[in-house]
């Protein structure tokens, strides 16, 4: 039984005729079958379970599951910008791109790599997209010259690439990174983000943490 408001923090709760609660202070109602569900989704999140993996766990629909585990990235987004942007020192910074370990050994898929800035901060990691170079991908495999543009944006990524000062921080988080991201598939290009920075709050942070600000 739930001891305080979750709203407002007041400990003093009602029991409605319907077995909702109802706050003395804020006067909101609660479900306490809600919040129990909403437990289960962050429990399973933590553990770094799949949607469908804590929807069989949590005996939970799937749609239900995947919603919230989209919401709670968004949300981790915006706690690691505000992590950020209180920062007290850059120690160190170096540019990554990533590929699909799928996609590596074919010229054609060179432009769906991802580029991003790494930052150590105050003994934490920060990522920043650089721009997509995605967005060009179909103009330079019309004329079906992809050798030629390989080598130029090999040449391009060569004397393109940002020069940070690397730590041992960094190192790890990239290794951490890839290995993380190779749990999921068909990740839409719009959402690579928001794994981007759930893989920087993991790193980051315990699980007590992530309970916390979710």
């Amino acid at each position: 039984m739930l001891k305080s408001c979750p709203f407002c923090g007041f400990e003093k709760l009602y029991i409605l005729a319907d077995k909702k609660l109802k706050c003395a202070k804020c006067k909101k109602k609660i479900s306490p079958s809600k919040i129990e569900r909403e437990n289960r989704i962050i429990e399973c999140f933590c553990k770094n379970l799949t949607p469908l993996e804590c929807s069989k766990t949590a005996n939970l629909h799937y749609v239900t599951v995947k919603k919230r585990y989209d919401e709670f990235r968004k949300t981790i987004a915006i706690y690691m910008e505000k992590e950020y942007q209180n920062r007290e020192s850059i120690t160190a910074y170096e540019e990554y791109i990533y590929l699909e370990n799928s996609k590596r050994k074919d010229k054609k898929y060179i432009f769906d790599a991802y580029n991003f800035l790494t930052f150590e901060f105050d003994n934490k990691i920060y990522n920043l997209m650089m721009p997509d170079l995605s967005r060009y991908k179909l103009a330079f495999l019309k004329d079906e010259l992809e050798s030629l543009y390989y080598k130029e944006f090999e040449k391009f990524l060569r004397t393109s690439k940002v020069s940070g000062s690397s730590s041992a921080r960094i190192e790890r988080f990239w290794l951490y990174f890839e290995e993380f991201i190779k749990k999921f598939r068909g990740i839409k290009r719009e959402n690579f983000f928001y794994y981007l920075k759930e893989a920087e709050f993991r790193f980051n942070f315990d699980c007590e943490k992530l309970k916390e600000i979710l």
